[in-house]
């Protein structure tokens, strides 16, 4: 398939693929369920989805699937999850600066998606993130446009959902910028539930410092602190250690 394709797609899918992958890793997979996407290069209105059915360790740059917005399926031969077909495009139609969305399900994540307090500013790793997330009321699936632009409209500006009762969600320009924010979201979540089960007096940090370090980590062209390309090598020299060959 990489003959038939531009490198930039090419590019984009083997990161994509290398994600699940990772997600795996991390132990962030549910079952069949779940789905990360990006934007093709130079196709606004396409974007690259997993097949439905597939395990995550079962994903490669050949059988990730293109949708266009309208929910045609112009390459690859399994079809997609409806539900995340009208997340996805919710948020790709909305945000044109965004080019990735990493949907999750995990414990930790799903757990404090039903807190009313929200993710707490227990940990930096939730620090680092509390300026670029956003919040969703629970829907079964967003199958309608109302909820769909809801869904967009929620998101607003931000790059990190906590979908109610529900689980993540994170958006970004790359996968690598994606993937950073959601193992922050993810890290300051799991944190957040050991530190409220095992302490009847949780420490709260000064707001003045919250805003020091969320101003600190603005956003820039490569992420925060320009973390997020170091990280992502070093997450592609770990699946490569553990012999985990993702682009064949």
């Amino acid at each position: 398939m990489n003959n038939t394709i531009s490198a930039e797609e090419w590019q984009v899918r083997c990161d994509l693929a290398a994600c699940y992958r990772l997600f795996v890793k991390l132990g962030w997979t549910d079952l069949i369920f779940t789905h990360l996407s990006a934007r093709v290069p130079g196709q606004p209105d396409q974007y690259l989805m997993n097949p439905y059915g597939l395990l995550f360790n079962e994903i490669t740059p050949q059988n990730l699937i293109k949708v266009d917005f309208d929910g045609n399926v112009l390459a690859g031969d399994y079809p997609y999850n409806s539900a995340g077909h009208e997340i996805h495009t919710a948020i790709l139609k909305a945000r044109p600066d965004v080019n990735v969305a990493l949907h999750s399900h995990t414990r930790a994540g799903a757990a404090v998606s039903a807190m009313g307090e929200g993710v707490l500013p227990l940990s930096q790793h939730a620090m680092e993130i509390m300026d670029l997330l956003c919040y969703h009321d629970y829907t079964y699936a967003p199958d309608s446009d109302l909820e769909c632009e809801k869904l967009a409209a929620d998101m607003g500006d931000k790059w990190l959902m906590v979908m109610h009762n529900h689980g993540l969600l994170a958006a970004g320009r790359t996968v690598a910028e994606a993937f950073y924010y959601l193992y922050m979201l993810e890290s300051a979540c799991k944190i957040q539930l050991d530190v409220l089960s095992a302490s009847a007096k949780p420490v709260l940090p000064d707001p003045k410092a919250v805003a020091s370090l969320t101003r600190h980590t603005a956003m820039s062209p490569d992420g925060p602190h320009g973390y997020t390309k170091e990280t992502w090598a070093a997450m592609l020299r770990w699946l490569r250690q553990d012999g985990v060959d993702w682009a064949v």
